[in-house]
């Protein structure tokens, strides 16, 4: 029977509500400016309180392995907010990282899916990985088919950044090269990348593809993304369609920073997109397809 691996155990698909479908609670990078990171465990508490206020229940956080996804903190943050958590292992772009794992990568995806990541026996339910810019560099590669043969051994999700939003056409010929479903596939920020065509090939392959705005990390783009969600529910492929908040920094933050934060998917975007594409539509997006994208029958 597929479920939904969160944080304090598995659940049914449908208990998994209005969901976040990319998001971050915790994240440190390399590549982050000092003081953005998103380590303080009390205003995760205060963000993740104000998406439940506006409605929300579920949280996918995409933080890879080795970028501060606080693990150990995570089911302590689910009991107190009453949201549920997914966490993810896999590997974020080398540029993200001081070292990289020097394990056998699919070894360690397994592991932290079944087990439990560290010793804390906390299950990542997500494999989160990310692609090159318009293609297929060496390091993506190597986290790509690592992760197909994570998938292939246990059933996971995998969920992609792509860079700037391109190149998704090649991770996912790679990915079902390797045997992996395209329906266990998340193709993430293709708001940055607001080409229709494309968007409409990806979702007839099968694939979900996931909006993952409003952001600062994605305001370039964020104002064609409801345009971008009505081309592809105009053509058919509403049931492929997932949207989360991204938010990748303190200063994205609503609760402790300038927002526009986790509840502004529903509070804001949420009302405009019922507008536009009607209440069945957005409650598709909201609850139908997460429960789909992010349930597992695990092996």
């Amino acid at each position: 029977m597929a479920v939904v691996r969160t944080v304090l155990g598995d659940v049914a698909p449908e208990e998994l509500g209005i969901c976040d479908a990319h998001d971050h609670l915790f994240i440190r990078s390399a590549m982050m400016p000092p003081g953005q990171e998103l380590d303080d465990y009390d205003a995760a508490v205060q963000e993740a309180t104000l998406y439940a206020e506006a409605g929300g229940r579920s949280i996918i956080q995409w933080t890879p392995y080795g970028l501060g996804r606080r693990a150990d903190l995570m089911p302590k943050l689910s009991e107190e907010t009453g949201v549920q958590l997914v966490a993810a292992t896999g590997l974020h772009r080398s540029e993200h990282y001081d070292k990289l794992p020097d394990q056998d990568l699919a070894e360690l995806f397994v592991r932290e899916l079944t087990q439990g990541i560290g010793d804390g026996g906390v299950r990542a339910g997500l494999i989160k990985i990310a692609s090159g810019f318009h293609g297929l560099d060496k390091h993506t590669s190597w986290v790509l088919d690592a992760a197909a043969e994570a998938q292939r051994a246990t059933g996971a999700p995998i969920g992609i950044h792509h860079e700037l939003g391109t190149g998704a056409d090649a991770v996912l010929d790679r990915l079902e090269g390797h045997g992996v479903a395209p329906d266990r596939i998340v193709l993430g920020h293709l708001n940055r990348f607001p080409d229709h065509q494309v968007h409409q090939e990806l979702a007839a392959r099968g694939a979900f593809l996931a909006f993952d705005g409003p952001s600062r990390a994605n305001h370039a783009t964020d104002w064609r993304m409801v345009d971008c969600l009505a081309a592809l529910v105009e053509t058919g492929y509403a049931e492929h369609l997932l949207l989360g908040g991204d938010t990748t920094s303190a200063r994205a933050r609503l609760a402790t920073g300038e927002g526009p934060g986790m509840p502004y998917l529903l509070t804001n975007l949420r009302p405009r997109l019922t507008r536009r594409l009607g209440e069945d539509v957005v409650e598709q997006i909201f609850v139908t397809n997460p429960a789909r994208a992010f349930a597992t029958d695990w092996k």
